[in-house]
């Protein structure tokens, strides 16, 4: 059988994922959101992406400035492509290639 405290440390944590999901939803239900709170939430994603993609781009693994990085090379004519095309299909072949590249000649 499973212990006591393994049983409560599951419900915990299915209470820890549930109530932030639950308790915007419910709070927001039924409310009008301001146009400018709706325009801001547009910027979450891209933000929180930036936030993961950026350091491990620009940071070497202690941590320093490195412009010189086979994932910094690659991830200029990537965001070039990205930007230009909008096609997030074409952007994933194109930074693979790209790295697969750099990787052979670096």
């Amino acid at each position: 059988m499973i212990p006591e405290h393994y049983l409560l440390c599951i419900l915990g944590m299915g209470l820890a994922t549930f109530l932030p999901r639950w308790l915007p939803l419910m709070w927001l239900s039924g409310r009008e959101i301001s146009p400018l709170f709706v325009r801001w939430l547009r910027f979450v994603p891209a933000s929180i992406l930036s936030a993961l993609v950026v350091p491990s781009i620009l940071l070497d693994p202690a941590g320093d400035l490195s412009l010189i990085r086979p994932e910094f090379l690659v991830a200029l004519p990537t965001l070039a492509f990205a930007w230009w095309t909008r096609s997030l299909g074409g952007t994933v072949v194109v930074g693979m290639v790209l790295f697969s590249c750099v990787g052979k000649l670096m």
